[in-house]
Parts: structure tokens; sequence; C-alpha cells
């Protein structure tokens, strides 16, 4: 095994780990006989979805073994990152790494008090007509500005094109971490669990809604302008930091907490395949405004495949959709009791979503699962709730005639491998999607 040290951090490199799933490889002849059971080295196979379109996604399948690292901690990971500029690499990580483990108070900046900040914009002393722009920097609200921008540069990590990132086993994955997948082609991440990153020092903005509210930054992932990714059996969650769990100032959730996974700004050719997605709030973004100018470079990209993950314990943005051409198949969705909804029908949004299972709780309504945020078209086929084959469309629009919506999303998918039945999708998701199933 060889090893490199960047900044006092070891990154060890070694060739490969024994896979559990087999998968089409990426490389040929007597290489492709060495490499034949390394996870690492398994590519998106042909048809699978939109991230299989054109040009495929192999991330760095073709690494040699400069550039395929081991990795144990956040500034080791960071490092591995930034090496070797866009050549093929493999990132295998080990064990949890936490990006702001030594806690929030280490990224507060110089005179930052939480207290002094609570009294002096509390509605009763600020009010709720003026935002909090202007105010210098100085101030409470200026500190927590300058501590903000040391969480955004410490926990986002920046992935470069043609990389796989990996976790090692059932137990590896991140922990606080923004993994940002921008501007860049052929990326893949497995085998991770990520602990949604908690914004440390959210901003009180009292001219948002009439009681003023709690606005956080930081998604977990953000495929930003990138193209050719796949996302597979992965976890997302909240883990030890429910929203549940967090307080209320001024009479309002101290949100924390932002998407899980945002693919935005002309993303395009994206899979998500056998990934859990769970207690979480807005959980899933394609297409990040209904603005002109931000539709510009929207139209015709955002395509995007979802098929066999498990949406478990979510409020809404399962996905919620702009622009976009996004096939959702085999997928099941279990909701609780805050539940709002699963997919968001957006501007100029072309949803196919069929041969999905839903699971709802006593009193929930499948009218429920559909939500429309604009008049787009949607094809809603093939789809059980409750184990019983239901009409979408048709529930939505006999108990909310207010908000109809219309059949037909305009295109038909044709990048799709096994098409399980729907009645089985509950059993055959639960026993593949997530992280810790691929070694």
């Amino acid at each position: 095994m060889n090893a490199q040290i960047w900044h006092g951090h070891v990154i060890t490199k070694a060739l490969a780990v024994a896979g559990c799933t087999a998968l089409v490889l990426a490389v040929t002849g007597t290489t492709a006989q060495a490499r034949a059971h390394d996870a690492a080295r398994q590519t998106l196979p042909a048809g699978d979805g939109w991230a299989s379109e054109g040009t495929g996604t192999t991330g760095g399948a073709a690494a040699d073994a400069a550039h395929v690292y081991t990795v144990t901690d956040w500034a080791g990971f960071k490092a591995a990152l930034a090496a070797g500029g866009t050549a093929p690499k493999i990132i295998k990580v080990k064990g949890t790494i936490d990006a702001v483990s030594e806690g929030c108070d280490s990224l507060a900046a110089p005179g930052y008090d939480f207290d002094a900040y609570l009294a002096k914009y509390s509605p009763e002393t600020w009010g709720l007509d003026t935002d909090l722009s202007a105010e210098p920097d100085d101030s409470p609200e200026g500190l927590r500005r300058a501590s903000a921008a040391n969480q955004d540069q410490t926990i986002k990590a920046n992935v470069p094109a043609n990389t796989t990132i990996i976790g090692i086993g059932r137990n590896a994955g991140f922990k606080g971490a923004s993994l940002q997948i921008k501007a860049v082609d052929n990326v893949i991440v497995r085998n991770l669990t990520f602990e949604s990153p908690i914004d440390c020092f959210p901003q009180w903005d009292p001219t948002d809604g009439s009681t003023g509210n709690w606005n956080s930054e930081y998604d977990t992932a953000v495929v930003y302008g990138s193209t050719h990714v796949w996302l597979d059996h992965n976890t997302f969650t909240d883990g030890s930091h429910p929203d549940s769990a967090a307080p209320t100032y001024f009479g309002m959730l101290y949100q924390q907490h932002d998407g899980e996974l945002d693919i935005v700004r002309g993303a395009n050719h994206v899979t998500a395949s056998w990934n859990v997605f769970t207690e979480h709030d807005k959980t899933i973004l394609i297409g990040n405004s209904d603005s002109e100018s931000t539709a510009a470079g929207d139209r015709g990209k955002l395509k995007v495949t979802f098929h066999h993950n498990l949406f478990s314990n979510l409020v809404e943005r399962a996905p919620r959709v702009r622009f976009g051409q996004v096939d959702s198949y085999n997928n099941h969705f279990v909701a609780d009791d805050d539940y709002s909804y699963s997919f968001g029908i957006g501007k100029e949004s072309q949803l196919v979503a069929e041969h999905n299972a839903f699971t709802l709780p006593e009193g929930i309504s499948a009218a429920k699962v559909l939500k429309r945020w604009n008049v787009s078209p949607l094809t809603a086929t093939d789809n059980y709730v409750n184990g019983k084959p239901t009409d979408l469309i048709a529930v939505h629009n006999a108990e909310i005639p207010a908000e109809t919506l219309e059949s037909g999303a305009g295109w038909t998918p044709t990048l799709r491998t096994q098409v399980d039945p729907a009645k089985k999708i509950p059993g055959i998701v639960g026993r593949g999607a997530g992280a810790g199933r691929v070694c």
C-alpha cells in the first residue's frame, strides 16, 4: 500500500476492495479481470436512466493506481478531491467523516453571541417590517454573516470531473458535509450515508411571511450545472438532528436544514438509484427558480431518473420539479403524519411517475401525492397506494378541483433497465435500497 501526506493527513492509495454488486465495468482485457470485483470501478449500466445518455457515466473507473485514495477524515477527503486535477480518480471513504468535528462554536466569528442576536432582532424590539441586510459588519447580524461564511468555506467540498466517491463496507459516510458537484461531468457517488449538515448560524428574516421565519443554507448534495452524475445506494437522513428536536425562537421553528439533494442551474443527465431519502422536510429540488433568467439555462435540461429509491418519512419535494423531463419509476414512498406531498408539479415540468408504490397512514389521502405549483401536464400510471392500483391524477382532481392536473407529459422514457411490478416494489426496495449494500 502506498501513502501520501497532505497537510498532515494520510491518504492511502490502494487498488481494490471486493465488490458486492455486479455492474458493467469501464475497463477491458486483463486489467478488467484484475478489477472485476472492485465496486469502485463499476460504472452506470447502459440504458440505466438519464445519466446513461450519450457518453454515459463512468466516474473514476479508469483511474490509475496513483489516483486511488482511501480517506478517513475531512481534510484528507478534501485533499484527495483537489489532487490530480480532472484525471480519473477514485476516493474510498472509510468510516464516518465529520466535516464539523470540532462543533459549531469553532466556526463562530470572534464576538458572535446568539443571545445578543435574539435580543436585538426579536419582533418586540426590531419589528417585522425591516430585513437585516443593511446591518453593519459589527452588528449581531454582521457577526452571524461572518460566522456563516466560515461554515460555508469549511463544509463544502467541490467534486471534480471523472470522479468516483464510494464508501467502503457498511458504515461509511459523512456528517455535516455539503457535497458540491458543480459545473463538471462524469461523477459517481455510491454506498455512503449522509447526515444532513446543520446550519450553525441560520438567519432570521422578519419579512419572510406575516410572522417572520428562520432561513438556513447547505444542501447535503448539490448537482449544479453538471452532467452525467450517478447517485447510487446512498442514504440521506437528518440523523441525530431531526427537525422534531429543534427549538423555536420568536415563535418559529429554528430551521437548520435545507435540502438533501438539489439538481439545479442547467444540470443534466442524472440517475439516482437505490437510495434512501428519509427524515427530512424539503428533500429534492429540480430547478431552483421560475424566473425567466434561470429558465433560459434550464429548458431542455434537468433530465433526471429516479428508480428503486425509498422516500420515507418526508414532508415534501420527492421531488419538486421545474422544467425537467423527470422519470420516477419503481420507487417506494412511505409517509407519516407530517406528510405534505411527494411530487411537486412546477413550471414547465414534464414528470413521468409510473410503477411506484405509496404507503400512506390512515387519514392521509392519495390526493396529496401530487401538488400543483404550476399547470404542467404529467404522466402518472400504474401506481399503487396501500397495495391498490390508484389513478393519482384522477383522485387529486376529484378531491382538489381548484388545482386540476392535466395528464400527458408529452414524452415516453426509454432509458430504463429492469422495471418491476409496482405491487412488489415495497419488498424489493426495502431489501435493496440504501448505503451498506455495495462493498
